[in-house]
């Protein structure tokens, strides 16, 4: 499997039609999926370290997991966005 797919399933593979509100409307959707995906992970990780701290599971290896992994997925989310703003000034400083 595909490291960026792992983390964020079915985000990166998909792909975007010619037309230019399809594309506008299937990348506003995929991106909004992909910061659910985020906001799940830290929700996921939120329960796992309360779990932890009031005694329900031992299991401090999965809690540390679960951490990195929404730690993983909201770096990766970051990076996107930078990027997309990277390309919007670009396309912004282009003359016409």
């Amino acid at each position: 499997m595909d490291p960026i797919n792992g983390i964020l399933p079915g985000v990166a593979s998909q792909r975007i039609q010619a037309t230019p509100d399809h594309a506008r409307t299937q990348l506003a959707t995929s991106f909004k999926d992909m910061l659910k995906q985020v906001n799940d992970a830290q929700l996921k990780s939120d329960q796992e370290t309360k779990k932890l701290i009031t005694g329900e599971t031992d299991n401090l290896h999965n809690v540390m997991i679960s951490a990195e992994k929404a730690s993983i997925t909201l770096q990766t989310a970051v990076e996107v966005r930078n990027k997309a703003i990277e390309a919007y000034q670009e396309i912004m400083r282009m003359q016409v």
